[in-house]
């Protein structure tokens, strides 16, 4: 499907682009290409293939969910000015 500069007009119209005249050539040809690389695609046939997710088919690698690491909480606290059922308690500045 060829692109004329007048399709290109209308396009940019529609979508509310301002382009210079003398760019509609070189979009109009860029645009065709693109059309052209698009029927290839569709031209290809996927009978029976089946949809991917993803191109690559690895497997994740998961690891088993345990805890490996103690609460420091009470470490991380034991500083602090004030502190409530494991919060920082800090002076109140919305009144």
């Amino acid at each position: 499907m060829a692109l004329t500069p007048d399709d290109i007009k209308s396009i940019a119209h529609l979508a509310r682009l301002g382009l210079a005249e003398d760019s509609l050539e070189p979009l109009a040809a860029d645009l065709t290409n693109m059309l052209t690389l698009v029927e290839q695609l569709q031209a290809v046939d996927t009978e029976g293939v089946e949809p991917m997710a993803h191109p690559a088919s690895a497997s994740l690698l998961l690891r088993d969910d345990v805890v490996t690491e103690e609460n420091p909480r009470e470490a991380l606290q034991a500083s602090a000015p004030a502190t409530q059922e494991g919060y920082f308690l800090v002076p109140r500045v919305i009144e």
